[in-house]
């Protein structure tokens, strides 16, 4: 494992493509409604990211196990799609629960981040497993300081996931990010508290709890996204953090 701390001025530059990308993100957000083409959120993501000096991250990467580079800005993925969908033709409809997972590149440093957005309305269940996702990110970022461990994060939010009666998914994670998309560590969405890595000063993680409101597991689909195994409703929320020597930044602060 090779764990890539961040200097002060990365950590700047970071906080600039941070910036980019929630504002990105909002973007998006609002132009995410029934009717709209998930291709045109693609195009419209490229040119909002260049519009402010950054590059999309996302577009070209190749990673491990995918067997082509991905062809898109942005992740878009429906209902039970966890991760990975790719933003085509599909037209969103009333009730779908989608996922926009995007990354940022400014001057070389990357950040990543997500959100889950319902289409109208899609019933209390979907309500409460987006309400349950975010309450897990949060808590586990408040788990971000000097000191701290991954196991920490994890049994955040695992124990959020519990009280809120969704399910963690299992196999798909969190990671560092900042110099590449994906460095080490890997951020577990479970965990026990005092054990795995611990958290320094400039450490810089994507935390991403995705959940579900039925099974744990998953299949990959032709494409190289993810759906839960039996098809249930998922929901991911995602932020890019900077651990420093007085607790932690949030880079995308959405």
């Amino acid at each position: 494992m090779t764990i890539y701390l961040k200097k002060e001025k990365d950590i700047e530059l970071l906080k600039i493509s941070g910036k980019i990308l929630a504002d990105v993100l909002h973007i998006l957000e609002k132009n995410a409604k029934e009717g709209t083409r998930l291709s045109d959120l693609d195009t419209l993501t490229r040119e909002e990211i260049e519009k402010r000096g950054g590059s999309p991250s996302f577009l070209g990467y190749q990673p491990e196990g995918a067997k082509t580079p991905y062809p898109a800005s942005i992740c878009a993925s429906i209902n039970e799609q966890i991760v990975h969908g790719l933003p085509n033709a599909r037209i969103l409809k009333k009730g779908d629960v989608l996922k926009i997972d995007l990354g940022v590149t400014y001057k070389g440093m990357i950040t990543d981040a997500a959100i889950t957005k319902i289409i109208g309305s899609a019933g209390k269940d979907a309500d409460r497993l987006l309400s349950t996702t975010k309450k897990a990110l949060n808590a586990a970022i408040k788990e971000c300081k000097p000191g701290n461990t991954l196991g920490d994060i994890g049994c955040a939010i695992m124990e959020t996931a519990q009280k809120g009666d969704c399910t963690v998914i299992d196999g798909l994670t969190g990671h560092g990010v900042g110099f590449y998309l994906h460095e080490d560590p890997t951020v577990w969405n479970y965990g026990q508290r005092g054990q795995g890595m611990k958290l320094v000063p400039g450490l810089v993680i994507a935390i991403e709890p995705m959940l579900s409101l039925g099974s744990m597991h998953i299949r990959q689909e032709k494409d190289d996204s993810y759906v839960t195994k039996d098809k249930s409703l998922s929901a991911q929320f995602e932020k890019t953090i900077a651990i420093t020597k007085d607790g932690h930044i949030v880079l995308t602060d959405w």
